[in-house]
């Protein structure tokens, strides 16, 4: 096929956001071969990937703003963790068809698929915030908002177990503990406050005992992952565990962690 010459930028369509670095220094050739429009012969830009090579730098339209782009990155976010739950290795591609988008508008809201899952852990982790605060809200005694609060957030973490486990290898579990970092903050306050009512006894200090809360909770999702727990009964066997690690006693801990799940 011939390759047609234009002798003006206007003549070629560009997408939004791009545009020709100033007038032209010489001719535009469009290569219909290959796809691919050649720009004073120092630019190259592909249409279908929407990016702009220039002198081996990869430049990419700023991210979408505005209340449809908001809608557009909510809805991506919503199908992209339906399809990692259904597949663990799905790729943009296949993320975009499901939500009914072009790869470069998944790719307008997040760089890459890494990005995608991190924002996905940022949402889990605001969610088990929210949740572990919802739990134990209006709740004075100490053990009665743990149990609560535990059965919040399991609620919240059986959901996202599977991500949590995808997200390892990405996020890093690192990074999931930094993101949970307020939560544990919380948790440490409600431990000292036990503690110091008589109410929790443990020879570890409050903040070493969230965290092996926290890696109690990690332990029960993976054991539900892994078929080792089934998903009906892990809840209460969160609270349970977590009651028990405080040394509250196995009859009060029955008691007040059946209360909780009747509510």
């Amino acid at each position: 096929m011939t390759r047609p010459t234009v002798s003006h930028p206007s003549s070629v369509l560009l997408p939004r956001g791009l545009s020709p670095p100033g007038p032209p220094a010489g001719k535009i050739h469009i290569d219909y071969l290959h796809n691919t429009v050649q720009l004073h012969s120092a630019v190259q830009f592909t249409p279908l990937h929407g990016a702009v090579q220039n002198g081996g730098v990869t430049a990419t339209p700023a991210a979408p703003s505005g209340g449809r782009a908001d809608a557009n990155r909510r809805r991506i976010m919503e199908v992209a963790f339906a399809e990692l739950l259904r597949d663990p290795d799905a790729s943009m591609d296949q993320i975009a068809r499901a939500a009914g988008v072009v790869r470069r508008t998944v790719y307008g809201h997040f760089p890459s698929r890494d990005a995608l899952i991190a924002a996905l852990v940022d949402e889990a982790a605001e969610t088990v915030a929210d949740a572990h605060r919802e739990g134990r809200a209006g709740i004075t005694d100490p053990a009665e908002a743990l149990a609560r609060a535990t059965l919040a957030v399991w609620e919240i973490a059986d959901r996202y177990r599977l991500l949590v486990a995808l997200a390892q290898r990405s996020v890093t579990m690192a990074g999931i503990k930094l993101r949970l970092a307020p939560v544990r903050k919380e948790c440490v306050d409600l431990l000292q406050l036990g503690l110091r009512a008589g109410v929790f006894t443990s020879p570890l200090p409050p903040a070493a005992l969230a965290y092996v809360h926290e890696q109690s909770l990690f332990g029960l999702m993976e054991a539900v992952n892994e078929g080792a727990l089934p998903a009906s009964e892990a809840g209460r066997s969160a609270a349970t565990t977590l009651l028990l690690s405080a040394g509250v006693p196995a009859d009060r801990t029955a008691e007040i962690v059946a209360a909780a799940l009747s509510r």
